[in-house]
């Protein structure tokens, strides 16, 4: 008979713990989600802004010297966010240009 309480007791803990889990399951994997869709939104933001950097001082091949700072910070953010090779060029590109103050 001490056995089956034993058992019963088990039994009860592992179905408590097995329903916590999966209570818990889903605001974890929408947590990671909306972290995933969070760093896709800011990383679509950072390459739009340096390609209309890019666009707006193509044809002079010059750009100011705070536009140019400001699109080195966003290409570091950008690749540290695990952006592809597209932006490499443009950054490659945007480097041969004259700075100017």
């Amino acid at each position: 008979m001490e056995k089956m309480m034993i058992l019963s007791q088990v039994c009860s803990c592992v179905t408590a713990v097995a329903a916590a889990v999966v209570l818990l399951v889903r605001p974890v994997r929408d947590w990671i989600t909306g972290a995933n869709r969070l760093r896709e939104g800011q990383k679509c933001l950072l390459r739009s802004s340096m390609l209309r950097t890019y666009y707006r001082n193509r044809e002079q091949r010059t750009i100011r010297q705070y536009e140019y700072e400001n699109f080195l910070l966003e290409y570091r953010a950008y690749k540290a966010l695990k952006g592809n090779s597209f932006i490499d060029k443009i950054r490659e590109e945007v480097g041969r240009w004259t700075v100017i103050s």
